[in-house]
């Protein structure tokens, strides 16, 4: 199943800086394959299910691995099966809409 997410994921008792965190999802994301774009406070990915997920996981365990006792994971998804729907398609939608 297709699956488009905004994943936010927040490493607690590392400080207040966390950008070598978002590196290494970041990493782990394009490593897996997936589409994504980067934003001010996460990043939207899509993709199939099992694969999207697999990163996410992967994202916790590096994250761990790299010293950060907890995490805090928000993520907002969503799916369709009526039609194949990227990110980019829902954007222009908008964007179309607002010429």
């Amino acid at each position: 199943m297709h699956v488009i997410i905004d994943l936010c994921v927040v490493p607690l008792g590392v400080g207040v800086s966390v950008s070598q965190y978002v590196v290494a999802c970041e990493q782990i994301i394009r490593e897996a394959g997936l589409k994504s774009a980067l934003h001010a406070y996460g990043t939207n990915i899509e993709g199939e299910w099992d694969v999207v997920m697999a990163a996410v996981k992967k994202c916790h365990e590096t994250i761990h691995a790299m010293g950060a006792p907890r995490i805090t994971t928000t993520i907002k998804l969503g799916t369709r099966i009526d039609r194949h729907q990227t990110m980019a398609d829902k954007v222009k939608s908008v964007e179309d809409k607002m010429s």
